[in-house]
């Protein structure tokens, strides 16, 4: 799975709505639709923070858990 699946899939499990996640991780809500998309990705900094606030890991975001 990419991250944009699983960014997707983690974050409608915890019920976190991309509005939420975008200021949570610093950047604005179309971006983590971009991400979602898998027409971006974020750089490290806020790779970090999305996972911090979906409590998971930067690696299992990536598949490399």
């Amino acid at each position: 799975m990419a991250f944009g699946d699983n960014l997707k899939k983690l974050r409608e499990m915890r019920g976190i709505s991309t509005s939420e996640l975008a200021e949570s991780a610093g950047v604005a809500q179309p971006q983590i639709s971009k991400y979602e998309a898998g027409q971006s990705l974020p750089n490290v900094v806020t790779a970090v923070r999305i996972a911090v606030r979906l409590g998971t890991t930067v690696e299992r975001l990536v598949g490399e858990e």
